[in-house]
């Protein structure tokens, strides 16, 4: 069964002085601002599309590694996963680097790496994403 997920902004004025509201309109979690300053310059109190996207990377990227080191036999303790994703107002979107930190019980490092890095691989977001360059740093705990 698909499921669809809804977000709605609304814009007014020009892209540099204009501002926006993000609703996060399925689950009615987050109501954010957005602007151009925070996005091009940085801003601790505004969002921006790129902190939302890698919101998005590293929800799904945990839920990926839960799911193949689970059925690799090893279930996780924890997986820690952020996502940082740079933007550059000449040439958009130009990463997203995930780091991850987990506790797996009797895992070995060798086969953490190689699961991390298929999770990496098969999280739908990173999928989505294949037009830019995605890193791991992936930590056993």
């Amino acid at each position: 069964m698909a499921v669809t997920s809804e977000s709605t902004t609304v814009w007014s004025g020009d892209l540099k002085s204009g501002s926006g509201r993000v609703t996060l309109d399925s689950s009615r979690a987050a109501d954010l601002t957005v602007n151009w300053k925070a996005r091009s310059e940085g801003g601790a109190e505004v969002t921006t599309p790129e902190e939302l996207l890698g919101a998005a990377h590293a929800a799904c990227f945990s839920m990926a590694f839960s799911n193949v080191l689970t059925q690799f036999g090893t279930t996780p303790d924890s997986i820690q996963t952020t996502a940082a994703v740079t933007f550059d107002p000449a040439q958009g979107i130009t990463g997203s680097r995930l780091r991850v930190n987990a506790t797996v019980p009797g895992l070995s490092e060798e086969d953490f790496q190689r699961l991390a890095e298929e999770a990496k691989t098969t999280c739908p977001v990173s999928r989505a994403l294949v037009g830019i360059p995605i890193t791991l740093e992936a930590t056993l705990a």
